[in-house]
């Protein structure tokens, strides 16, 4: 299985960017998402940014793990960006209204800065 995420971690800003790549429609890149972000969860990580530069498309299941991710940082005083989303990511986090609950940024320097 190619791996679909490079993780880079800044530490001297407490700082994690998972960078995504392909299609997540529910199937191993999916689950490795949800395994990567529970991982960096539980070591205490609260400021996450998700790069959606490289993705193409996200399907329901792929979203319900973003939520679940939300949720649980929320709860831990934490907080997920997002960046780079393409055009149809951006219609489909309008439509769903995750719009309204996630932050979302042009570039990964933005999200990056936001933090500070």
């Amino acid at each position: 299985m190619a791996t679909k995420i490079k993780i880079t971690e800044f530490k001297e800003k407490d700082l994690i960017v998972l960078e995504l790549k392909g299609n997540f429609v529910g199937g191993d890149e999916t689950d490795e998402l949800r395994d990567t972000i529970k991982k960096i969860s539980e070591e205490g990580n609260k400021k996450l940014i998700i790069d959606l530069g490289g993705v193409v498309y996200l399907n329901s299941t792929a979203l319900g793990v973003l939520i679940s991710a939300h949720t649980n940082y929320t709860k831990r005083e934490g907080k997920i960006k997002l960046c780079q989303l393409n055009k149809n990511l951006q219609n489909l986090f309008v439509i769903t209204k995750l719009s309204l609950i996630f932050d979302a940024y042009h570039s990964q320097q933005e999200a990056i800065v936001s933090f500070i």
